[in-house]
């Protein structure tokens, strides 16, 4: 049984994941290596194997593929006993990895599925959140439909009214936010209950409507405008204890330069660089960078040891396929420490 007095709580989908094996474009061959991810589940095992209680909650359909879900994040660690049933379908999405000058793609099926049909009256947040110290939620929740943007809300406020220490990773996806509402009017509400905030350059400006001085599209980020993002959004929203921000400078689909910076309203923090040649697996990296930031600022003695921990963390998911972070804490600081070579260990 995990510790509950200790407990971080993220809510989200969970989906099934299918992608063709060994960088394959989709149906070169007629396999698909099926798995299981969505950011808040993978920040939930991430945590859970760094050594934190972590607990997902989430509604899922009532069949086998929803047990297998269950299956394997308790494989995991995770608590997964605050997860409701209910009608509707559990989502997929396709993923093609992308390769050198081929971009990685992305399909979501994930209409009528269980979350996205659910309000709020479908999970009793005094049992979802009961021993909760930090709760995690992303943009990608109120993105699916109208009801589960309620549902997002709702667990925002009912955390906040706890005295629960908030996160929210923006992830803003242009492909989801469908259903009527902008994400800037969404997010813009959801954000006055949270504390830390997470988000890349996109992020902050299509899900909060935020503007800066950064070219998303050139590959190449001018670090010296971040401070000035950093400190609109805190200046937006007074609530914000900490915004960070990561750094994505993408050379190819096989080569990215990854950092990551953070505004805590005493001062901006810029972390080390890191030049990832040859990626297995992007998908994940953000979650783990989530995750990452969440242990390090429950467990580490200063926010500047929190955020580097946050991108040695994401930057070893890269070189693991699916979506799940699969490294201990003693490898990432193994990392920082300066083991980044490769080399064989025996």
């Amino acid at each position: 049984m995990l510790e509950m007095a200790k407990t971080t709580v993220t809510f989200g989908e969970v989906m099934l994941r299918l992608a063709p094996p060994d960088f394959e474009r989709f149906l070169q061959s007629p396999r698909f290596a099926a798995t299981f991810g969505g950011g808040e589940a993978n920040v939930a095992v991430a945590l859970a194997g760094f050594g934190l209680p972590a607990a997902f909650v989430t509604v899922l359909p009532e069949n086998a593929l929803a047990d297998a879900v269950i299956g394997e994040l308790r494989r995991f660690g995770v608590d997964v006993s605050r997860i409701v049933r209910g009608k509707g379908r559990l989502g997929i999405y396709f993923v093609e990895a992308g390769a050198n000058q081929r971009p990685s793609k992305v399909i979501y099926d994930r209409e009528h599925s269980a979350i996205a049909l659910a309000g709020p009256e479908d999970i009793h947040w005094d049992r979802a959140l009961e021993g909760a110290v930090w709760f995690h939620i992303t943009g990608i929740t109120p993105a699916i439909s109208g009801s589960a943007a309620d549902l997002a809300l709702e667990s925002v406020r009912k955390a906040r009214e706890r005295r629960i220490t908030v996160s929210c990773d923006l992830n803003y996806r242009k492909n989801l936010w469908k259903w009527g509402k902008s994400a800037a009017v969404v997010m813009s509400e959801i954000m006055k209950y949270v504390d830390v905030a997470i988000a890349n350059e996109e992020d902050v400006q299509m899900a909060l409507g935020i503007k800066a001085d950064v070219d998303v599209q050139s590959g190449k980020l001018d670090r010296t405008q971040y401070e000035k993002l950093t400190g609109k959004v805190l200046s937006e929203f007074p609530n914000l204890k900490a915004i960070a921000v990561t750094l994505r400078e993408s050379k190819s689909a096989s080569h990215n330069r990854w950092s990551a910076c953070m505004n805590d309203r005493d001062k901006f923090m810029l972390s080390r660089a890191y030049e990832i040649t040859h990626i297995v697996d992007r998908v994940g990296t953000g979650d783990s960078f989530a995750a990452g930031l969440i242990y390090g600022l429950q467990k580490l003695s200063s926010h500047e040891d929190a955020l580097e921990f946050a991108v040695a963390a994401s930057c070893l998911k890269h070189s693991i396929p699916g979506d799940f972070h699969r490294c201990s804490v003693d490898e990432v600081e193994a990392l920082l420490k300066g083991g980044g070579s490769g080399r064989v260990q025996r």
